[in-house]
């Protein structure tokens, strides 16, 4: 008995690769992740100005 006999309402190998959700992502496309290194520079570079901006609140 074949493979695709015994297990009919599994998707074959194709049908799994072509599957939108299983696709590798774009690189760039949704580029809205980013490191925590990324992160760390960010928020250093942008650290002495919130201090400036609590007391211009007050």
């Amino acid at each position: 008995m074949s493979e695709q006999n015994r297990n009919s309402n599994e998707p074959t190998k194709a049908e799994v690769q072509t599957t939108k959700l299983n696709k590798m992502p774009v690189p760039g496309e949704f580029d809205t992740e980013f490191s925590a290194e990324e992160a760390a520079e960010v928020f250093e570079q942008q650290q002495p100005n919130a201090g400036q901006n609590t007391e211009n609140q007050s």
